[in-house]
């Protein structure tokens, strides 16, 4: 099939207002993608996955993605809109394209402006899709956060616009990634103004939906990932609890922006809810037999809040720098830092194991002990990141892991069985979101 171009940038009027959206695909179904707190529909197609992730879409839709008034492309404001005005833009797009009932998609600060729309105009909502999402801006500030806090919290945000942090927990994967930092950095300068955004954040933390939850009417699923940095999952799961008859699906690891990680997965579960059935993924997608690692920092939040940010930075870089010795020494391939871990694939079950015990020992003699969970299986190949269920498999052994352990599924153990190592049994699991009981195995060499 051959990829679709990108989409121009057209001009819905929504009231006195241009908002920039744009189309791609031609399927049956309209999906609306509500964003977040912050876009520019242009410069988005240079972030890793997101074009890929639009293109998947329009396999079975005509997807349309928009800037509230106020962000990007679309007008800019001397006021901040209301979670009422920005609505408005939603219907402005819908009725630019002629549609007249579309799945909304909402993401983040999106999720309640589509619970919002969803409530208000009932008839023109089919399905209800939230992603990332919250019902309540200000649950995300701890509950002893006072005023006077969050203002200079917000004072030093404005500050820093532009660099990067804003949108560092968005993406937290990709913080030791200074490509991905400098990108992340230019969306925020592009999206939006340091006086913008900080009327924005003013003004948000006003939003709560909660009281109108019971009355979305339109089937609706609530997805959200469980390692989400910008959005605790327990919002998730309060959100999808005050939705009469949603669907939750939560996803074992990947960040807060929609268009990382195992994307395959995520709209393969939008297709299925919104049409009952799921295409196959890329017919061109690779798919190999490898041996996944997944380790993550002990603790890693207190030790962090003891010693400060900037000595923090500089031990995560010792421990990453750590990583890839002892993953290249052992023949693997580093997909991807996690802000306080690291994923690898391994064409070799033994050499997994010996790397991860073998960096474990590092990693502890610098006084960061790590955990890691490993498991043997097929795993989709996805430009420089990848996918499938061995990935979340491996994902789901590491969080049984004690400190300093390297956990192990049965298929690993069967595979190097005569290598040399040995294991300890640590009893069987109900692994979240798989199948049957899993028994694990703590290795050593």
């Amino acid at each position: 099939m051959a990829e679709l171009a990108l989409p121009e940038t057209q001009y819905a009027q929504s009231g006195d207002f241009s908002i920039a959206y744009q189309v791609m695909g031609s399927g049956p179904v309209d999906i609306i993608l509500v964003p977040g707190i912050i876009s520019h529909i242009d410069y988005q197609h240079e972030l890793p996955g997101y074009t890929q992730i639009l293109r998947r879409m329009a396999r079975f839709s005509r997807v349309v993605t928009f800037d509230k008034r106020g962000q990007g492309l679309s007008d800019r404001l001397a006021d901040v809109p209301s979670l009422e005005d920005r609505i408005d833009d939603v219907r402005a797009v819908m009725d630019a394209i002629g549609s007249r009932r579309a799945v909304l998609v909402g993401f983040s600060e999106g999720a309640s402006m589509s619970v919002l729309f969803a409530t208000t105009y009932p008839d023109r909502v089919s399905h209800l899709v939230l992603f990332g999402g919250l019902a309540r801006i200000a649950d995300l500030f701890p509950p002893s956060f006072s005023p006077a806090e969050a203002d200079e919290r917000l004072a030093n945000l404005v500050k820093r616009w532009g660099s990067g942090s804003f949108l560092a927990n968005v993406f937290a994967s990709e913080a030791s990634n200074p490509d991905a930092a400098a990108r992340i950095a230019k969306f925020e300068k592009l999206a939006c103004s340091p006086g913008a955004i900080r009327s924005y954040i003013i003004s948000n933390r006003r939003i709560d939906v909660n009281a109108i939850l019971p009355c979305v009417r339109a089937p609706t699923l609530i997805l959200h990932r469980a390692t989400d940095a910008q959005v605790p999952v327990a919002l998730g799961r309060k959100m999808a609890a005050g939705i009469p008859g949603a669907k939750y699906i939560e996803y074992p690891s990947g960040d807060h922006a929609f268009w990382t990680g195992d994307t395959e997965t995520l709209v393969g579960d939008i297709e299925e809810f919104v049409t009952g059935h799921r295409q196959a993924g890329d017919t061109d997608l690779e798919r190999i037999l490898a041996t996944v690692m997944f380790t993550d920092i002990v603790d890693s939040t207190r030790q962090a809040a003891e010693i400060g940010d900037q000595r923090w930075r500089g031990r995560l870089d010792e421990h990453d720098a750590l990583a890839r010795q002892f993953i290249d020494r052992h023949r693997g391939n580093l997909v991807k830092t996690t802000g306080d871990g690291v994923l690898a694939t391994f064409d070799g079950p033994g050499r997994a194991i010996r790397c991860a015990l073998s960096f474990s020992s590092a990693a502890r003699q610098i006084g960061l002990p790590v955990r890691a969970g490993l498991h043997t299986g097929e795993i989709e190949m996805r430009g420089s990141d990848i996918g499938g269920i061995a990935v979340h498999a491996a994902a789901r052994v590491m969080s049984q892991s004690a400190p300093d352990e390297v956990l192990v599924s049965r298929v690993v153990t069967d595979l190097v069985a005569g290598a040399g190592l040995r294991f300890s049994e640590r009893g069987s699991y109900e692994l979240k979101g798989l199948p049957g009981k899993w028994d694990l195995f703590a290795a050593t060499g």
